[in-house]
């Protein structure tokens, strides 16, 4: 016997039905996530209404490709962060029934519409549809409502093949800790988006935020709620092309859903993790322990493990989500509220706050270090790998900061001597910070949280990260200075010469750790030793 579409949706009813049956803490929580996806309905189709209300076919040009993109980066993001949006019909559970892969397809996808998320989803964008009508009439508003329908089969078809690409990965530990940082970044920057949307506010550049809507309008996040706009604008032909778009994502969707469903359903990833342990490996123990980037080296095998404790570790990891969160989101509030002026200003300031992260490094690691001290690792190897690692990491970030407060403030050719700037604060930063790490370390508790970093006295313990990153800032103030002395000759030199002298502030620094460290070595294991 055949198995219908319908059924995939029966089944995913009774399951939902057997599941809340005689158990009344999982009925509280669903008739509060049925109020939740009700208030958001409510208010998204408020929202996307008032557009037509106001008889303002400007601000619906601003609203529907934004709030569009919105809805559909909020169906990709929502799976990873809370380990899929609804898995009452988990393709594991039909890995061995004989049911075609188009069908299983096709089945968990209806069933997908017929979830809170899918109907939320389709009240609150019918607000656009109320907008095209009484903006363009009953030819706008159909166009619309085609818009949304096919928008909505976009958001299904996004969030199933990521969470059947990812079905094993959702499921592990790691994912788990990655969610808790996204998690991190989402609440961190709550509040700079506060001040970014403030600002934009303030400067009222409509034009500008027009031009990017029109392109956002042509991208398949927004494209399918912006057809019915096409038509009040007397530029149909767009529909046809708009559409073409948005069914070749989904095509592509659907066909990475058929190739990793199988996966999903058969967990392929543990197989294969299987299959290579269970193969002959030739490779020595330190070309099996050593990523292939690493030079073998004593300088390799230490970058190495600082490079996975970078990674792998929550509490080094929250650093980096400050320094992400302070790099993009400041200089972009600043020069949304202020004209541009103060950006790049806060930008020196990020390459100066970006070392603190090593300011207590070896109290991470608490009475681990020992074995550092037993093999009798030197002072200044170990110091150089610790800062090569935490410099994977943030170097990076400072460009991309050097390049967002280039296109913030409207000036692109002054990012690669921004950029210099920040490495020149980044490595007085770090010549202050690496000395401050051996003489002011101390213990950490066991971390209940990704975020229990302090142990007591947190002012005290403050003090000495806080005196380097004033230390940096005072110590970038000789490069500021030659910018302003070599005037536009600076955007072609500001490179070299803020990369050499960062370098140059860093190789002392570096020394003199290193030369502390080789003194220290038991204080500093008694100071990080947990008591």
């Amino acid at each position: 016997m055949a198995v219908s579409v319908g059924s995939f949706v029966r089944l995913k009813l009774r399951v939902t039905g057997n599941g809340l049956r005689g158990r009344p803490a999982r009925i509280a929580v669903f008739v509060l996530g049925a109020v939740a996806a009700g208030f958001a309905a409510v208010a998204g189709y408020a929202i996307f209404a008032v557009p037509g209300l106001l008889e303002e076919p400007r601000a619906a040009a601003l609203l529907f490709p934004f709030g569009g993109a919105v809805v559909v980066l909020g169906w990709l993001f929502l799976p990873l962060l809370f380990f899929g949006v609804d898995d009452s019909l988990d393709p594991a559970q039909f890995a061995l029934l004989p049911i075609p892969r188009r069908r299983l397809l096709a089945g968990l996808g209806v069933a997908a519409l017929a979830g809170l998320p899918a109907l939320a989803t389709l009240a609150a964008t019918a607000g656009t549809v109320h907008s095209a009508a009484r903006l363009g009439g009953a030819g706008a508003a159909f166009v619309q409502l085609f818009g949304i329908l096919v928008g909505l089969l976009l958001c299904v078809a996004v969030s199933r093949a990521l969470t059947s690409a990812f079905a094993t990965a959702l499921r592990s530990r790691r994912a788990r800790d990655l969610a808790t940082v996204l998690l991190a970044v989402v609440a961190a920057s709550l509040g700079p988006a506060q001040l970014l949307l403030l600002g934009m506010v303030n400067r009222a550049d409509w034009e500008g935020a027009a031009r990017i809507a029109a392109v956002v309008g042509w991208t398949p996040l927004a494209a399918p709620y912006t057809m019915g706009l096409d038509v009040v604008a007397g530029q149909a032909w767009a529909v046809p092309l708009k559409l073409l778009i948005v069914l070749l994502v989904i095509a592509g969707l659907l066909f990475w859903w058929s190739r990793t469903i199988e996966g999903a359903m058969a967990g392929t990833a543990g197989s294969r993790r299987r299959e290579r342990t269970g193969t002959a490996d030739t490779r020595g123990p330190v070309d099996r322990l050593l990523p292939r980037w690493a030079p073998r080296s004593r300088f390799g095998a230490l970058l190495a493990r600082e490079t996975r404790y970078w990674w792998r570790e929550n509490r080094r990891r929250a650093t980096l989500i400050t320094l992400a969160v302070a790099g993009v989101f400041l200089p972009v509030s600043t020069a949304f509220g202020t004209q541009g002026a103060g950006a790049g200003g806060l930008a020196v300031l990020v390459g100066a706050i970006a070392p603190i992260g090593l300011a207590n490094q070896f109290g991470y690691e608490g009475s681990a270090y020992a074995t550092n001290l037993a093999t009798g690792v030197p002072g200044r190897l170990e110091v150089h790998s610790r800062a090569a690692a935490h410099a994977l990491f943030t170097l990076p970030m400072l460009l991309l900061v050097a390049i967002v407060t280039g296109f913030a403030t409207s000036r692109p050719e002054s990012i690669p001597a921004q950029f210099g700037t920040l490495l020149a604060t980044y490595g007085v930063g770090l010549a202050l910070v690496l000395p401050v790490s051996v003489v002011f370390a101390y213990a950490l508790p066991d971390p209940n949280t990704p975020f229990a970093l302090s142990s007591g006295g947190g002012i005290s313990k403050a003090l000495p990260s806080l005196g380097s990153m004033v230390g940096a800032l005072l110590g970038a103030v000789p490069v500021l200075v030659t910018a302003y002395l070599l005037g536009p000759a600076w955007l072609w030199l500001g490179l070299p010469i803020g990369a050499g002298y960062g370098l140059a502030a860093y190789l002392a620094g570096s020394h003199l750790a290193g030369a502390l460290l080789d003194r220290r070595m038991p204080e500093l294991l008694s100071a990080v030793s947990t008591r």
